[in-house]
């Protein structure tokens, strides 16, 4: 039962306090910060087209037409996506050079001019601004999706992995839920008060500005790239909680006695690299169905979804926030179980009741001005698939991409994760008002084609990855990549042809000296 698994998620492994707080103040101030600029858009929309509009007027002597009207505020939601990939092609040299814990601090600068570029545009009269600062916002939401899951991902013990890599997807949930009770008309969704909205973007940013650069970096970073034994070690003690680490640095040795050698691999040499062939294809898969599975669609135009479903105007805003409630409630559950179930039954299923619940929301939208309860099932069909998508999908494909690579391959990586993960975003914001016109009702059976094909892969090639080291996992994937289990330990182990104990008293050296030796992957 669900006590059982909540007591042998939490209680097997010590959840230390500089754990707890790392993973929410870092997540607070990034992952909450892309749901909530996902939903932020949507309650203000009518106000801020009345701000385009007046503004054009204002310049030009004339009233913006329909047409142009429609391409700016679909510029305005889209553009965010062209940001976040900015960010995700930038991370890899800045994860690199600062470290994962003081990445997630600097890009905070990005959230603070963002939200004052927006917050100030209407008062400055320019919409070009909100646009800007969507950019800006973009930027820091594609370095943080990417920095923030490599940070969890090498804080946490490998029993808790899953659980501590879905703080990410809670929080996005959380940043959703947020956007939509601060967008009430009690609250800030008034014509008046809409910048509001955007300037409290600023809040998370400087508490986790606060917080988090009195936390260690990531012990993995630390040992593996920048040789500092000392402070790695430091790291693991504060995280886990405990005195005796020398199991944990064991264990990270293991790995340095091939990363000391070797520089971080480029995108380029990691889709050269054939022991990750299908590694990659999996995560392309699996971030590319993130996006493309129809769940931002709902999210940006969520109140243009619940006005053909009969729902009266002023009644949206508060059916819309259920929405971001069961979102929350279902990516805290999966957190939850991920650790009991597994990744691969939570990611494939999420991705089968989704098409389930697609198709049934096609005819439900298709009929439902010939049966007056349509649209009650209608609604039902939308909070489903919120809810299957964020108990696997949803969070899933951050801890695959951190769990499938080792750590000179990990930020190239992300790089081709966030990628494809932004390009998607952009398609969808762009292109689903233009596919919703061209197929009305019919349109989200594209969505529901496409979950059905990620699941339809995910079964045949996914493994199960949960309390698997790095090293496991390439071995479930070597009969698909082609390769020998010799010529994966050629692969990735190639400096254990040496003696350990030398390559230990070699390691100990380096890192005393503060040394960083390279060589070529």
């Amino acid at each position: 039962n669900l006590s059982k698994l909540t007591s042998s998620t939490f209680y097997s492994t010590n959840w230390s306090g500089s754990l707890i707080v790392a993973s929410l103040t870092g997540a607070f101030g990034s992952s909450f910060l892309y749901g909530y600029n996902l939903s932020v858009v949507n309650a203000p929309a009518g106000y801020i087209k009345k701000f385009y509009n007046e503004t054009w007027e204002r310049r030009y002597g004339f009233s913006v037409d329909e047409g142009t009207l429609t391409l700016l505020w679909s510029i305005t939601v889209s553009i965010f996506a062209i940001g976040g990939l900015v960010g995700a092609i930038i991370v890899t040299p800045i994860v690199k050079f600062f470290g994962r814990k003081c990445t997630l601090v600097l890009n905070n600068v990005f959230a603070v001019t963002a939200a004052l570029l927006m917050s100030l545009s209407s008062l400055a009269g320019s919409f070009e601004m909100l646009i800007l600062g969507r950019i800006i916002m973009g930027i820091d939401a594609g370095i943080s999706l990417s920095a923030l899951p490599m940070y969890l991902s090498e804080i946490s013990p490998k029993e808790i992995r899953g659980s501590l890599g879905q703080v990410t997807a809670i929080f996005i949930c959380i940043g959703v839920f947020t956007g939509q009770v601060l967008g009430l008309p009690e609250i800030f969704g008034q014509e008046s008060r809409w910048p509001f909205l955007f300037g409290a973007i600023i809040v998370p940013s400087l508490i986790q500005a606060v917080i988090l650069p009195f936390l260690p970096e990531s012990p993995r970073y630390l040992l593996l790239e920048k040789h500092n034994r000392s402070q790695a070690e430091k790291a693991f003690q504060r995280f886990l909680g405990k005195d005796d680490v020398s199991q944990e640095i064991e264990e990270v040795l293991a790995e340095s006695r091939v990363q000391r050698n070797t520089k971080l691999v480029s995108i380029i040499q990691l889709l050269r690299t054939r022991t990750v062939r299908w590694q990659i294809v999996t995560v392309v898969v699996t971030m590319g169905c993130y996006q493309l599975c129809g769940l931002n669609a709902i999210w940006y135009y969520t109140n243009n979804i619940f006005s053909e479903s009969g729902i009266k105007h002023e009644t949206i805003p508060y059916v819309t926030l259920s929405t971001g409630a069961v979102e929350t409630l279902a990516a805290v559950f999966s957190g939850l179980v991920i650790e009991r179930l597994g990744r691969r039954p939570l990611l494939i299923g999420g991705f089968g009741l989704m098409v389930v619940f697609f198709a049934v929301l096609t005819v439900s939208l298709t009929l439902q001005n010939s049966v007056h309860w349509l649209p009650y099932l209608s609604i039902f069909c939308i909070l489903a698939i919120i809810a299957s998508f964020c108990i696997g999908p949803g969070g899933i494909p951050f801890v695959l991409t951190g769990e499938f690579f080792q750590q000179s391959q990990r930020p190239a990586a992300f790089m081709i994760a966030g990628t494809v993960n932004w390009l998607s975003n952009f398609a969808v914001g762009l292109l689903f008002p233009f596919i919703q016109a061209g197929l009305q009702t019919y349109c989200f059976l594209v969505f529901a084609a496409i979950c059905f094909a990620g699941a339809t892969y995910l079964f045949f090639v996914l493994p199960e990855t949960k309390n698997k080291t790095f090293h496991e996992i390439s071995q479930a994937f070597a009969k698909r990549n082609k390769v020998t289990l010799e010529m994966q330990e050629m692969n990735h182990f190639p400096a254990e042809r040496k003696s350990s104990a030398e390559q230990e008293s070699n390691f100990t050296s380096s890192a005393d000296n503060g040394e960083s030796k390279k060589g070529i992957v």
